[in-house]
């Protein structure tokens, strides 16, 4: 159960330094005009995929206790 919770603190916590990640990039792109367009975009790209694969481990981990349960039950 502890290695359980381990795997989705981790996931959380990806999930956020994806969003501060996004969040800086978008920031960029409407604050300052004059940065590179191209590489905020594509940063904000990679910081919502990284947040798509931690909401994947998290959805894995959470099939994987139900299934634990079933299987002690």
């Amino acid at each position: 159960m502890a290695r359980m919770i381990d795997i989705i603190t981790s996931a959380v916590s990806g999930m956020n330094m994806s969003t501060a990640r996004f969040e800086a990039a978008t920031r960029r792109i409407a604050e300052k005009p004059e940065s590179d367009l191209a590489q905020n975009l594509v940063e904000a790209k990679l910081a919502s995929l990284e947040f798509k694969a931690n909401v994947a481990v998290v959805k894995t981990a959470n099939e994987m206790w139900k299934a634990t349960l079933d299987i002690l039950a």
